[in-house]
């Protein structure tokens, strides 16, 4: 390498960092205009204030809010809502978690590659210096950003709502054991990183599907409905032996993070395999894109 050609190195390094942080801004800004991504978010923000609602007016009642003991996971959160509005955020992301959360990135993933081919706009953001390689890094993170995002959508408002309709302050832990409302708020937080990290897997099967097929619509259906399918195997108890796989099995133990002390050999394995399903997903995705003739 010539003397010219090694100074000018660390200028193309930066040139193409910059250009990748503009590609991605650009990623982020498209994505969260969509009508389609804030209608899922306000969604997403609506479940709090609906479970919130319901039990304060349950509770008005005089009925009581039942069901759930210490070993449970929502419903023992919800059994706890009138005695501390903190457990309103456990409570929500408990009750988006199965569907509701996946199901809005399984619609953001389908429709991060398929959605521009579609658009008749993939060609034109394959130009250089982005690659495939790069566009499709991009994709990924921006579908994690999402992730990210919506679930902290879910934790905010739980957490809003909480604090006008119930009281707040020291919490008991699923264990019985009482902790401060400092750490409480600490856990909660934990507990929404734990579920963003959740999703992972699920953002890495969707853009997968979404580098088959051209139409938007076909991949988010794909992917939604694979989430179903596996939600639904996933209960049938002759299916023991492989349920441990699926990528749906380990999301609840985020409420191990409740309990004193804290157990972690479930939360582990769900996030071993969550980066076990990127790794396989993401590779899959990125030897198909990489391959994949470019019509559109």
């Amino acid at each position: 390498m010539s003397r010219a050609e090694t100074a000018a190195a660390p200028v193309v390094r930066a040139s193409r960092f910059w250009w990748t942080f503009g590609l991605f801004r650009s990623e982020l800004g498209t994505t969260f205009r969509r009508w389609r991504t804030l209608a899922l978010l306000a969604v997403l923000a609506g479940v709090p204030v609906l479970i919130g609602v319901a039990v304060k007016i349950e509770t008005s009642g005089g009925s009581g809010v039942g069901g759930g003991g210490p070993e449970g996971g929502g419903p023992a959160f919800i059994a706890q809502i009138t005695n501390n509005g903190l457990f309103l955020v456990f409570t929500a992301l408990a009750a988006t978690l199965p569907f509701f959360l996946p199901m809005s990135v399984g619609v953001i993933a389908g429709d991060a590659v398929a959605g521009e081919a579609n658009a008749g706009t993939l060609r034109y953001l394959l130009v250089a210096p982005a690659g495939r390689t790069r566009l499709l890094l991009t994709k990924y993170a921006t579908t994690m950003t999402f992730c990210v995002v919506a679930t902290l959508v879910v934790a905010v408002s739980a957490l809003v709502t909480g604090a006008i309709l119930f009281p707040l302050g020291d919490l008991t832990t699923i264990s019985g054991t009482t902790i401060g409302f400092g750490e409480g708020l600490g856990r909660a937080f934990l507990i929404a990183v734990v579920v963003a990290l959740s999703l992972v897997g699920i953002a890495a099967l969707g853009l997968f599907v979404s580098t088959l097929t051209n139409s938007g619509i076909a991949a988010m259906a794909t992917t939604v409905g694979l989430l179903i399918t596996v939600q639904i195997l996933d209960q049938i108890p002759q299916l023991h032996a492989i349920q441990p796989y699926f990528f749906s099995h380990y999301w609840l133990s985020f409420a191990d993070l409740m309990r004193e002390p804290v157990y972690w050999t479930e939360l582990v394995k769900n996030l071993e395999l969550q980066a076990l399903y990127a790794a396989v997903f993401g590779s899959a995705a990125w030897a198909r894109f990489t391959a994949k003739d470019i019509t559109a």
